[in-house]
């Protein structure tokens, strides 16, 4: 075993051990779903915001809400419409004719967790709001600038662009989701058990599974999961290969790509895969890890020319491709 890899593998065992009683009480009350209740606990640990996509009525508010009480952290939504102001979201300054002074009143988004709900259905000036307090951590009220709380995560969801009465998101926000996760319908059998779950006079409720000491112990040792330089090599080719298909082998990618992942994209890699990893307790990453986020990280990040929307082309195949193509480790 790789030095490094012992030297932090028992730390993962312990740290992860909450991930099953998390996933305990989060299915008391979710039915199916696995993928996004995982892809929103990769966002929790490595601090990447999350997007949620699909059509109403997926459980895609009830998810965020759910592990929100679950972890114990203060959680605070937002529903976004088309007459909200930036002002509701961060907040504004109020005139005191008192003192003659203005005062800062805090908006929604000092907290932990944000859900950020059906987020396309606000016009571009809000979602121009959410931009420094995505990267930096911060938002700024007048003249002042305020550090938003450790951990900040937002949680959005939005439904499908077809839909009435939405907004395309801003590339400059969308680049800073980590994850963009497609959410589809339950099956037959989940359906059913959905059926039996919520038709009753109580609907269920989690518990507690972790709190902040736990929280902040996985992301402090997430960037000690073993990364090996021959992977690091990989996921710059994936992401390389959307910028510039022709030089890694594909060349009848050329007329779909307009445009190809951002640096984020190779920094969320990474940092995705270890998050799949620690909540397999594993103290490394494999390819397996890269390939399973892939989609996730890059299918937002890619911009699509009016020949591949033409031909029906998505992002997610064209993510196959390169899959498919780069040489894996």
């Amino acid at each position: 075993m790789h030095p490094e890899i012992e030297a932090v593998a028992g730390e993962v065992e312990e740290a992860s051990r909450f991930v099953e009683k998390l996933a305990e009480e989060t299915g008391k009350v979710i039915v199916g779903q696995r993928h996004m209740v995982e892809r929103v606990l990769m966002g929790l640990l490595t601090g990447g915001h999350v997007l949620l996509e699909g059509v109403p009525g997926l459980a895609k508010t009830l998810v965020v809400s759910t592990i929100a009480s679950a972890v114990d952290l203060s959680f605070k939504r937002i529903q976004f419409t088309p007459d909200l102001l930036p002002a509701d979201l961060i907040g504004t300054q109020i005139y005191d004719q008192r003192t003659g002074a203005f005062t800062v009143r805090r908006g929604p988004v000092f907290t932990q967790l944000l859900l950020a709900d059906e987020v396309n259905r606000a016009p571009a000036k809000v979602q121009s709001a959410l931009l420094e307090a995505m990267q930096e951590r911060q938002v700024t009220i007048g003249e002042q600038s305020f550090p938003l709380p450790d951990p900040f995560l937002v949680l959005a969801t939005q439904n499908p662009i077809e839909q009435e009465g939405t907004y395309p998101l801003p590339e400059a926000q969308v680049d800073r989701f980590m994850l963009k996760v497609k959410v589809g319908y339950p099956t037959r059998e989940e359906e059913r058990a959905i059926l039996d779950r919520m038709g009753g006079r109580e609907a269920p409720r989690a518990g507690r599974a972790a709190g902040l000491a736990e929280i902040s112990r996985a992301r402090n040792l997430l960037p000690r999961v073993y990364v090996d330089e021959r992977l690091k090599e990989y996921v710059v080719s994936l992401v390389l290969a959307t910028r510039d298909p022709r030089g890694h082998g594909l060349a009848d990618l050329v007329p779909l790509i307009e445009y190809g992942a951002s640096p984020r994209a190779t920094l969320h890699l990474v940092a995705a895969a270890r998050a799949h990893a620690f909540l397999r307790r594993r103290a490394y990453v494999v390819p397996d890890d890269v390939k399973a986020v892939a989609y996730d990280v890059l299918r937002h990040r890619i911009a699509l020319t009016y020949e591949a929307e033409a031909e029906d082309v998505t992002p997610e195949k064209l993510v196959t491709r390169i899959l498919e193509r780069v040489e894996v480790p």
